[in-house]
């Protein structure tokens, strides 16, 4: 087999989920995923997402879990409204990729973020419990911090795909908890704007994009947000407003 002149980036793998790849290239990508489990299983979970809104937005004759219909108009709705969240822009290329959203036009429309008055998800509740834990093991030199942190470990032992840190960002200790949806990975960080926060992450049982939302909480906020079939929130006794804008930074690692 001829060697891969050019390297496979990030920008070949989103090609190749997109169908936006030639055949010569298509087959040097699937030549470099078949070397590299961890990263193929990342591009079979896009390649689902992308044909699960697809199947969600291609009429009602078509078969789709009702929570992926239901997520597959929400995020049509937002990026009608948002297309500045760049979040969301990776599946937007998905959606004008196949066709639904070609003869769309959307405008710039400023929509400004407010707390939501609902209640936050479940999963917040146990985002910040998780905190509170974390806090009390902060008071007790018993306790032994594990810093030692493997993103490709996690996600090979829950199905949780960690964002990139900030560089200015020191992993304290990571923990993996139990909760009401399964196992649940908790990253205590040391910030040189926050304090200690930690990054919460579970996967709920549900299917969703969710943008970050403000959930303040008596003495600690939270910043939640959920990208498919993971959601995350970065929990903390710092600035609200602070807390929502790293989380839209964490957020813009996962595309």
């Amino acid at each position: 087999m001829t060697a891969i002149v050019d390297p496979v980036t990030d920008a070949d793998l989103d090609a190749y989920v997109d169908d936006q790849l030639d055949v010569a290239r298509r087959i040097e990508v699937e030549a470099f995923l078949s070397a590299r489990p961890e990263v193929a299983a990342r591009v079979m979970s896009d390649l689902r997402t992308r044909d699960e809104l697809r199947v969600a937005l291609a009429g009602p004759g078509a078969m789709a879990r009702p929570a992926t219909t239901d997520a597959a108009r929400r995020l049509e709705r937002v990026l009608a409204r948002d297309r500045a969240f760049s979040v969301l822009q990776r599946a937007a290329a998905v959606l004008v990729a196949a066709g639904w959203l070609a003869n769309g036009v959307f405008g710039p429309i400023a929509v400004s973020k407010v707390v939501a008055s609902t209640q936050p998800p479940a999963y917040v509740e146990e985002a910040v419990s998780a905190h509170r834990t974390t806090l009390v093991r902060e008071t007790m030199p018993s306790q032994a911090e594990a810093p030692n942190y493997n993103a490709d470990e996690i996600r090979a032992a829950t199905a949780i795909v960690m964002p990139s840190l900030p560089d200015d960002w020191r992993i304290r200790d990571v923990q993996i908890y139990p909760s009401r949806f399964g196992p649940s990975v908790e990253m205590a960080l040391e910030t040189k704007d926050l304090g200690l926060v930690s990054l919460f992450a579970i996967r709920p049982g549900t299917f969703d994009v969710v943008k970050p939302t403000v959930a303040p909480l008596g003495d600690i906020s939270s910043a939640y947000f959920q990208i498919g079939e993971v959601a995350y929130a970065v929990v903390g006794q710092g600035d609200a407003g602070d807390l929502d804008r790293a989380a839209e930074k964490l957020a813009r690692t996962l595309y």
